[in-house]
């Protein structure tokens, strides 16, 4: 078999796991605890325009297409346990400047157990996407128009050893690929890491915590593999303002090594970077705002570790019970700070996007949403910038909720 089809069928796999995960999972704790669950499917359809998909300085054509999404949210809660995923599948055909059919699917799953003392959660699951929405959005980097499995899982433990301390770690890992291989020029990757650290709670409304980190990342399909880790240590304070602003900020080093193999010998790099951000939240009666900004190193389908320094800002306003509008802009500063496991270099690259949405209930079980995306991109290489705009509208069905309970 090819190697792209077992890594399908390892990919139905899992989502197969995680789906009897998600409705076994409560079924188990209720056995010995009173237990709520509920199911919540629904139905959307939306019609896209596009004046530039691929983002691209070259002349190219408008694009249109459609998308059907069914969906269904699942909850359930005992004393101690609580499991909730959202698995949704996206039909989506384009046309006019791009010609392309495809399907997403989302396979989430969260889970949250506690005790007296110990905390223990997993957040992970299954993503086939395309490199234009979600690895766009988090890395500012047009990677082609691709579809991409990922799989993610991020155990997690928090043990409270006083009243005021406690002891927090985590694992992490995630296995990418990418549709076509080496075809694409992307190279699929894997990224496995943990890290611990101490939890001091100041007071009632400061928090500050000490950790420790190490993150290994490689490539998995090239001729010229390609490996780094970088170890860290960062510091992080949580103040609450009031019951409704939040804020907090984080900062440390992350020791960069990596290691390409070429045929004149291995490329080694070392590198020290400092990594930080900030972010505040403040909930209003009918409205919450966020913003955001960070420094952080981050795996890339081109096949190196790249900084990207990132603000967001983000806002919600309830107009009424029934309409509601929304609106985010993203900036990210991309650099490379590995060279490509494919060769070459990796310019600075500057992306800007900006997402306005309102949404309308406009019956019990109906909703409706429009949304306008501005998207902005500066390569260093490139003679010109790039732009697009894009519009969106959905209608979306909500049958009745079905809920459980023993």
């Amino acid at each position: 078999m090819h190697p792209s089809g077992k890594r399908r069928d390892r990919g139905w796999q899992t989502v197969y796991v995680l789906f009897v995960a998600v409705i076994v999972a409560p079924d188990v704790a209720s056995r010995s605890e009173a237990a709520e669950w509920s199911l919540s499917p629904s139905l959307g359809a939306k019609g896209v325009f596009n004046s530039n998909l691929l983002l691209t300085p070259l002349p190219h054509d408008e694009t249109y297409g459609y998308w059907v999404t069914p969906a269904a949210e699942f909850a359930g809660k005992t004393e101690r346990l609580e499991v909730s995923s959202r698995i949704a599948a996206d039909f989506a055909s384009y046309f006019g400047g791009e010609e392309r059919r495809f399907t997403n699917i989302f396979v989430p799953l969260s889970l949250r157990y506690g005790t007296e003392k110990d905390l223990i959660g997993f957040t992970g699951g299954f993503v086939r996407d395309n490199t234009l929405m979600g690895e766009l959005q988090a890395t500012g980097v047009v990677l082609q128009f691709t579809q991409r499995d990922q799989w993610t899982a991020n155990p997690t433990w928090t043990r409270k050893l006083t009243e005021r301390f406690s002891f927090r770690s985590g694992l992490q890992f995630t296995d990418t690929t990418y549709e076509g291989g080496l075809q694409s020029s992307l190279v699929d990757y894997r990224l496995l890491g943990g890290s611990g650290g101490l939890l001091y709670q100041l007071t009632e409304q400061d928090q500050i915590e000490l950790s420790g980190s190490y993150m290994d990342f490689r490539t998995t399909n090239t001729a010229s593999p390609f490996r780094a880790n970088f170890p860290g240590a960062s510091v992080s304070f949580t103040h609450a303002f009031t019951e409704s602003v939040t804020g907090t900020v984080y900062g440390g080093p992350r020791f960069l090594y990596s290691d390409s193999p070429t045929a004149s010998g291995n490329i080694t790099t070392r590198d020290t970077v400092w990594i930080g951000g900030a972010s505040i939240t403040r909930n209003f009666e009918r409205a919450a705002l966020q913003a955001s900004v960070s420094r952080d190193l981050v795996p890339s389908g081109f096949g190196l570790i790249i900084e990207t320094n990132r603000g967001e800002v983000s806002g919600s306003y309830s107009i009424s019970e029934t309409v509601v509008c929304s609106l985010n802009v993203v900036g990210v500063l991309t650099s490379g700070k590995t060279q490509p496991a494919l060769g070459g270099t990796f310019p600075d690259r500057r992306y800007v996007s900006a997402t306005p949405k309102i949404s309308w209930k406009f019956l019990e079980w109906w909703q409706a949403e429009l949304s306008y995306m501005y998207r902005w991109q500066d390569v260093d290489t490139a003679v010109d910038s790039a732009q697009s705009h894009a519009t969106t509208f959905m209608v979306t069905y909500y049958p009745p909720k079905l809920a459980f309970s023993r």
